[in-house]
């Protein structure tokens, strides 16, 4: 099966390739037939898949497969292909069923890079890490900023936003810079304690600890925090939550019990998020979310956080995660690289976008991986190119229980000849609009 790569067109600022040039070279050689949709947008340029010797076309219509990133407009798919991206349908998300809907019409064979998993259900192609590193940078970014509109310099006005540096090494070296600073001078004591906590410790969350770990810190527990006092070296703090941290049986006496919690979710369980948060400056969610699970933070406890008599401390929320009125309910809308953070205003319950007003900042870039695109695709193509033989093989013909691919494929198998397969089949409801 002749394999297309995809130009992306869901935004202007998707800069990524699934695969890079070195990585399709290799596989040409051992036998896949693979072009490339010219993209003038792309951090690698056309002509560096040229210089290898691999095509560049303007279409991909005789290509069987398709492989992009990102979802592709329902008016841009061809009946009968093989599609490989990031769907977003899983959650039955609203904004992609009628791309959905157009993936069956057309009888097509949809593979969600989502649920590529083991059988321990964990992911095995990601951009995770690289959405916590970009994230991190855009974090430390927007609280210069933001002390920058209170008046109050910082070491952190140094660091730029991920896109703006070459590549990620030149955030590094920003980011060393601000550390050194503080290390010399402290911060400044409007600041202290200056604490930023972590939701979650998956890939996104080693990422974005791998970027604030440049900074001089101390690690502290989440049931010390209450006990840090003013720091007149100005030191920062790191500290990780787990879900034990942030939520509670709802009958106020049973133990936490993880297992218990994935299974039953808000059923039995509510937040108990809040009484961390007037501790932290800085909050940086890195959590997966589904409505099945309570929110940690809801538009009603901003409320109550930002008319009461003391004024949180918490002036910037990192959400890596970004899911819209999801476990972070103030991060109300996602936002792009161009235009990456607006203050949640819990008042007026309006958002404005830059980093001036009364309410945390927050940043909420749904691309995030983008920001530093090299370095994303790199490992992003060298991962995936170990599954693109056994997909350019199949006989994507056959019925779905006759398929031939390996279990992580056929477990991301959504859509089968325009039909959900049988772990999907929870969507219906979803793709008639029910």
């Amino acid at each position: 099966m002749k394999i297309g790569i995809r130009a992306e067109d869901k935004s202007r600022w998707e800069r990524r390739v699934p695969l890079v040039p070195q990585d399709i070279a290799e596989l040409r050689r051992s036998g896949l037939d693979i072009v490339v949709q010219s993209a003038p947008q792309r951090a690698i340029a056309d002509g560096e898949f040229s210089a290898v010797g691999i095509p560049v076309a303007a279409r991909l219509s005789d290509c069987g497969l398709i492989v992009g990133i990102k979802e592709i407009p329902p008016e841009r798919l061809e009946a009968k292909k093989v599609y490989l991206f990031f769907a977003h349908v899983i959650k039955g998300q609203s904004y992609n069923m009628p791309m959905l809907r157009r993936l069956m019409d057309l009888g097509t064979t949809l593979i969600d890079y989502e649920r590529v998993v083991d059988g321990q259900n964990r992911r095995l192609i990601f951009f995770g890490r690289h959405a916590g590193l970009a994230g991190m940078v855009n974090t430390l970014w927007a609280l210069g900023r933001r002390l920058a509109w209170e008046g109050i310099p910082s070491p952190f006005a140094r660091i730029r936003q991920a896109r703006q540096y070459a590549d990620l090494e030149a955030a590094r070296t920003d980011i060393r810079a601000a550390a050194a600073e503080i290390r010399q001078q402290g911060l400044p004591r409007e600041l202290m304690p200056l604490v930023v906590g972590f939701t979650g410790y998956g890939n996104v969350s080693v990422g974005a600890q791998e970027i604030f770990d440049l900074l001089p810190h101390e690690s502290v527990a989440p049931a010390d925090l209450a006990l840090l006092p003013p720091d007149e070296a100005g030191r920062l703090y790191k500290v990780v939550f787990k879900e034990a941290d942030c939520f509670a049986a709802s009958d106020g006496v049973s133990p936490f019990s993880l297992e218990d919690y994935f299974r039953h979710g808000k059923q039995r369980y509510v937040s108990v998020f809040d009484r961390h948060l007037e501790h932290l400056g800085v909050w940086v969610n890195c959590i997966y979310w589904d409505d099945r699970y309570p929110r940690l933070l809801t538009l009603k406890d901003c409320r109550r956080m930002w008319t009461a008599a003391r004024r949180p401390q918490l002036r910037v929320i990192g959400d890596i995660s970004c899911d819209p009125n999801g476990s972070v309910q103030c991060t109300v809308r996602a936002t792009d690289p161009g235009n990456p953070v607006y203050v949640y205003d819990p008042v007026q319950q309006r958002a404005v976008d830059g980093v001036a007003g009364d309410g945390p900042v927050v940043m909420a870039v749904d691309i995030l991986p983008t920001e530093i695109p090299r370095e994303a695709s790199d490992h992003f193509s060298g991962v995936l190119k170990d599954f693109l033989p056994a997909l350019a093989s199949a006989d994507f013909c056959v019925p779905f229980e006759d398929l031939a691919l390996p279990d992580a494929l056929r477990r991301a198998t959504i859509v089968h000849r325009g039909q959900l397969t049988p772990d999907y089949l929870y969507l219906k409801p979803h793709v008639a609009g029910k």
